[in-house]
């Protein structure tokens, strides 16, 4: 995906980019390859394919959401996605980033420092052990390309505000997990909204699905990572 591709696909999706807003997305692109470098952050470096692959990838779940002063919270982010990507082109959006890897958790700092990226927080933790001090805090949590969605529920929905959502961004397995995760997201107070299948032009499939918390997940949620991995709702 050229830059021009890119910008007509955001424009599809009413995402308008300003000259700002590329040269944001131009320095993260080279911030990703020099310190995939060092570090292993993401098999996908060239800038056409961080275009398509990565940040339209992370803007699409989100298109036609009024995001201006939302709280949202990226559970495993990686190199950052989808968050940051979000934030560039939704300077108002509150972001905190759960990471259980220091040395990314350093990359997103950094990022953040070098884009001018305000209300970030980046945070070396683990989603189910900060859970239990930040149950429904809110609005939007996400996670792209973490764990099986039955796993996945059980990390993220405790940490959805009611009425707030989970956007679970899967591969082409996605709408699979989505059924077999069914106990599990109405154990956690979800209900689906809305699962959207997305085709990138190398032929690769995303599935995102979106869940509204309609009820607090009962307390004994989240589980230790063990438990949860060991024996999965």
């Amino acid at each position: 995906m050229k830059w021009e591709e890119f910008v007509e696909a955001c424009r599809q999706k009413e995402i308008e980019c300003s000259p700002k807003q590329q040269e944001q997305f131009v320095r993260y692109a080279q911030l990703l390859q020099e310190w995939n470098e060092k570090m292993n952050l993401t098999a996908i470096t060239e800038w056409e394919e961080v275009l398509e692959k990565h940040f339209y990838d992370s803007l699409v779940p989100f298109a036609g959401m009024m995001l201006d002063g939302a709280h949202l919270c990226d559970v495993g982010a990686g190199a950052g996605f989808p968050s940051l990507p979000l934030k560039i082109m939704n300077p108002q959006l509150k972001i905190t980033i759960l990471e259980p890897l220091n040395k990314r958790v350093v990359f997103l700092k950094e990022v953040c420092r070098q884009l001018q990226l305000d209300q970030v927080e980046c945070l070396n933790v683990r989603a189910e052990d900060y859970a239990r001090e930040h149950r429904e805090a809110f609005d939007l949590v996400t996670a792209r390309a973490v764990a099986n969605l039955r796993v996945l529920s059980e990390l993220c929905l405790p940490l959805v505000k009611k009425n707030g959502k989970f956007i679970a961004m899967k591969g082409a397995a996605g709408f699979e997990e989505q059924i077999q995760a069914e106990k599990a997201t109405k154990i956690l107070g979800a209900e689906l909204e809305k699962a959207e299948e997305v085709h990138l032009q190398d032929g690769s499939t995303r599935v995102n699905l979106t869940y509204r918390k309609v009820k607090a997940a009962p307390p004994q949620y989240p589980r230790a990572y063990a438990k949860i991995k060991k024996n999965p709702l």
